[in-house]
């Protein structure tokens, strides 16, 4: 029931095509139904009395009355289709809408929580299936039991006791369908996982498809793509075939019908018993096939919305889904500086974890301090920094900013303050001005430009033919990996943050680069708070504190110098990284 009440929720202004296609279904029916008792009671069984003496305006009178009834049913139909498509697709367009706006306030951990192929596909399948059955309800759910009752209602008006035949044919074919549709459930509910790992395959391949060719798996990859496609072919076969079923029973139960009310009503027509007439074993054979045929619509309705069930399940996970993370009431708008403070600071990525991805984190960065963190894989580096602009929230102690806890501000307001450049450096395809102004969409040609410089992107920005105008393809693939970090620093630039993270995103770019890029730091951005995760120790040398970590704790911290003295991890890292003569260098 809440599902339903979830998804009703995004009819929204789309209610007036759904009520007035519910209205036009019902005229539809009422006239469809009323056809077959014309043509038995004025037409057939006119020509059956008047015989000879039949004039043509009995007929021609009749004729239009049939044809402005047709009509009418054939323009009640055709407004319905019309009216059931914008309602639909409508309300496709609004459940979208809120999927996307609700993943789009979810934090790292609810995102992990479903993966994203399991989003792309709840965003896509799920809610075609379910705009599927929106229309069949608004649509086919109205009109054929309303057909189902109105030609029973008016077979017994029109045969008497030959309706009987319903009594036999309606419960077998009712029985018979719904044994069709449950049996068929179990496979078609087994398919919508198997979406979700062909998917996240696809995904996979796509993404790695340079290490991919780099190691020749291109057969691999199509034996385990084959694996899963083959798996959802077997499910929608077996379901398919019995499903299938319903033709033959449908078949059945028609031409058992149509022998029936032909044999016993010729039978009672030629005797001239119970009033039976040529006219009302027409009506019959005509009500007969609309209650067949509105039984195997509703059959068909079944099995969609049994589909759409399981669709309209995994859509609603998405939109109930609580965000891990979200502002308090009265949120601190403003950010007074970039310092920094870790205070008793634990953090594991799930609750039911047993292990801390950071543990007792004590630390604090003065505003405008350049701070450079080493680690090996696993310490914890990208854990720490990931907790200042909240995109995680600690699990035990506080992280501030500007003297505040970072829970306390707005989400928006703490994240244009402090800009991050991940690993994984992501650009969207649009020109380099359009990517440039995420950082601030405000921002001047002239303020993109130095962001650039200060990046050292600027070069190789104008030596493309367009320059700022070039095109970049989706994900940056028409840019080196040097020039992609170099774009996302200057992106990042572009909001003259408080605080600037660079998790690891000088690491395609050369030493002459890297310095570079740190000296402009310095000289044109003193006041903002610089974070720099490195793996060369170059990269951070020149850092006013050097944190060194291993195993989610601080072991050591200090400047470049203290640091060779005091520390083993450092020292370890440093002379393997310039071949032992820091000795010499001293």
């Amino acid at each position: 029931m809440n599902v339903i009440k979830r998804l009703a929720s995004c009819i929204r202004e789309y209610k007036r095509p759904s009520i007035l296609t519910l209205c036009l279904m019902v005229g539809e029916a009422i006239i469809e139904s009323l056809i077959p008792f014309i043509t038995a009671g004025r037409l057939i069984n006119t020509i059956q009395v008047k015989g000879a003496d039949l004039e043509m305006g009995d007929i021609l009178i009749t004729g239009v009355i049939l044809i402005v009834m047709a009509l009418c049913s054939l323009t009640c139909g055709g407004l319905a289709g019309f009216t059931a498509a914008k309602a639909s697709a409508g309300f496709a367009k609004n459940l979208r809408h809120d999927v996307f706006s609700k993943v789009q306030t979810f934090s790292f951990s609810n995102i992990d929580k479903f993966s994203s192929s399991s989003l792309v596909t709840r965003m896509t399948t799920d809610v075609t299936n379910v705009q599927m059955s929106y229309m069949m309800i608004i649509r086919t759910a109205v009109r054929s039991p309303l057909m189902l009752v109105f030609s029973v209602i008016m077979a017994a008006i029109m045969g008497g006791w030959l309706a009987a035949t319903f009594v036999v044919v309606i419960p077998v074919l009712a029985v018979g369908l719904l044994v069709v549709a449950k049996k068929a459930m179990p496979a078609f509910r087994r398919v919508f996982r198997r979406y979700d790992k062909l998917n996240e395959s696809i995904e996979e391949n796509v993404r790695a498809m340079r290490v991919v060719k780099g190691f020749s798996r291109e057969e691999y990859e199509k034996q385990k793509f084959g694996v899963d496609a083959d798996s959802i072919r077997d499910d929608f076969t077996k379901a398919e075939r019995i499903v299938a079923i319903n033709t033959p029973l449908m078949n059945f139960c028609m031409y058992f019908n149509m022998a029936f009310v032909l044999l016993v009503g010729s039978y009672l027509a030629i005797n001239k018993i119970g009033g039976v007439n040529i006219g009302h074993i027409s009506a019959l054979l005509t009500y007969g096939m609309q209650v067949l045929m509105s039984l195997m619509m509703l059959s068909m309705i079944y099995v969609i919305i049994t589909i759409s069930a399981e669709s309209a399940k995994r859509i609603c996970e998405v939109l109930e889904e609580t965000p891990d993370l979200a502002e308090r009431e009265g949120a601190v708008r403003e950010i007074k500086d970039g310092s920094i403070d870790f205070e008793g600071v634990s953090f594991k990525y799930s609750k039911e974890g047993k292990l801390d991805a950071l543990s007792n984190i004590n630390l604090h960065i003065s505003s405008g301090m350049t701070v450079g963190i080493l680690g090996g894989t696993g310490s914890g580096k990208s854990s720490l920094v990931q907790l200042i602009p909240r995109l995680y929230d600690v699990t035990e102690g506080s992280v501030k900013v500007g003297g505040v806890d970072v829970r306390d501000y707005g989400l928006a307001e703490l994240r244009d303050e402090v800009s991050m450049v991940l690993q994984k450096n992501l650009l969207f395809s649009g020109t380099i001005k359009e990517n440039l102004r995420w950082g601030n969409e405000d921002a001047t040609d002239e303020e993109l430009e130095a962001a650039c410089r200060l990046a050292q992107a600027d070069e190789f920005i104008n030596s493309f033919p367009d320059g700022y105008d070039t095109y970049i393809e989706q994900g940056g693939t028409n840019v080196s990996g040097g020039q992609k970090q170099r774009l996302c620093i200057a992106r990042a630039l572009v909001g003259k943050p408080k605080i600037l993270i660079l998790d690891d995103s000088t690491s395609a770019v050369d030493t002459k680069t890297d310095a570079l890029i740190r000296r402009g730091f310095r000289e044109f951005i003193p006041e903002t708070t610089k974070i720099i995760i490195a793996q060369r120790t170059a990269s951070v040398e020149d850092a006013d504190m050097i944190i060194v970590m291993d195993k989610g704790t601080i072991v050591d911290c200090g400047r470049h110098e203290e640091l060779l003295e005091t520390s083993e991890i450092y020292k370890e890292v440093y002379t393997q990284q310039t071949g032992g003569d820091f000795d010499e260098e001293r």
